[in-house]
């Protein structure tokens, strides 16, 4: 039994809790390291208290459940068998049908199959798993960082070839398919969300889309970008000038790179991580620019690109050795354009390091 089984059915013992269904595709990949998208079809993990663990998916996936070294019980279906039939067949014949306390990810499993696993037992008490789950997946391991940081190599790559693509006329969309293709031939097969490369204005938008907007000479561009790589995600944001520079996207682009630098310098175990958003966001408002800067400072980062714990002032946990999370302030003036500046972020023993190193100094592309 691998070390997450393992801790889980430990968990399982602790609380009393008799099976936890996990239904996530991340969480089901964190412990059993197959990764798969079913679609609308069911999939999920069956841990125990007293039995060994359980897989139900779609009959088409088991060779590759397989393949990924899963050794326990697999039940696979077909498109025109009800799933939960075999599920409770398979409990019937494990004798794990009078379960009186049960868990699941209660954010994430819909009302349907909340209902269907419940139907299994009569009158359960339910336990949500998602605080065991996030406070497991939190800190990550030896062969997780070693993972990610070669994701966050990806990233300065594919910054770097968006960079290297600008030229006067040049459209958003033509960059941002210059950066995936070329990363494509780097055997990366899925962006970790939907890449980021804005003009201008364009830069305004936090969350902009980029479309047909050409390069001009004068133009802020900001890039975010990340890469799945072994089931870990990556997410930078650079923003660079093409051409010239004003004084007052210097002022906003100097003001975050403060900002940015400001909170990688506090990240260091044992500080408060809603006291890294306070003082990035200190920064922003003291230089007049804090109506501007509308999101939080940052999120968790692995298997899902935005993950627990999420980095707002609100949040009163504290940085444990081992944590990875972005740090990404931004200023963004709306119809007139935006920087932001993003690291992917590891809590080391006495501090912390950037995995993202692509420059942060400002760079004017000629």
């Amino acid at each position: 039994m691998n070390k997450q089984l393992e801790t889980l059915t430990n968990w399982l013992h602790k609380e009393d809790i008799d099976v936890l269904f996990i239904n996530s595709p991340e969480n089901v990949y964190y412990v059993s390291n197959f990764h798969t998208d079913p679609h609308e079809r069911l999939m999920g993990v069956f841990v125990f208290k007293e039995a060994e663990p359980l897989f139900i998916l779609p009959g088409m996936e088991v060779n590759q459940l397989k393949d990924a070294g899963w050794q326990y019980e697999i039940i696979g279906y077909a498109d025109h068998e009800n799933p939960w039939d075999k599920i409770q067949a398979a409990f019937a014949s494990r004798n794990q049908t009078d379960a009186k306390k049960v868990s699941f990810e209660e954010e994430v499993l819909t009302y349907s199959r909340a209902s269907a696993f419940l139907n299994l037992f009569a009158g359960a008490e339910v336990i949500s798993a998602e605080a065991q789950l996030n406070g497991m997946r939190v800190v990550k391991d030896d062969s997780e960082i070693a993972i990610i940081k070669r994701a966050a190599e990806m990233a300065d790559y594919g910054v770097q070839v968006g960079v290297d693509a600008l030229q006067e006329g040049i459209t958003e969309m033509e960059v941002l398919a210059k950066i995936e293709y070329e990363l494509k031939k780097k055997g990366i097969r899925e962006m970790s969300f939907s890449t980021m490369v804005l003009f201008g204005e364009k830069g305004g938008d936090p969350h902009g889309n980029p479309g047909d907007r050409q390069l001009q000479p004068g133009d802020m561009v900001l890039f975010d970008l990340g890469v799945v790589l072994d089931g870990y995600c990556s997410d930078i944001t650079r923003t660079v000038a093409y051409q010239s520079v004003t004084d007052k996207q210097k002022e906003i682009y100097e003001t975050v790179l403060k900002a940015e630098m400001a909170a990688l310098e506090a990240s260091k175990p044992g500080t408060r991580i809603g006291d890294l958003d306070t003082t990035a966001r200190n920064i922003i408002t003291d230089a007049g620019y804090g109506d501007y800067f509308p999101h939080r400072l940052g999120h968790g980062l692995g298997i899902n690109v935005h993950e627990f714990p999420s980095m707002s002032h609100l949040n009163d946990g504290v940085l444990q050795e081992g944590m990875v999370y972005t740090i990404e302030p931004g200023i963004y003036l709306p119809n007139i354009g935006g920087v932001r500046i993003e690291d992917d972020v590891l809590v080391t023993k006495d501090g912390c390091e950037a995995l993202t190193k692509f420059p942060k100094e400002l760079q004017i592309i000629e």
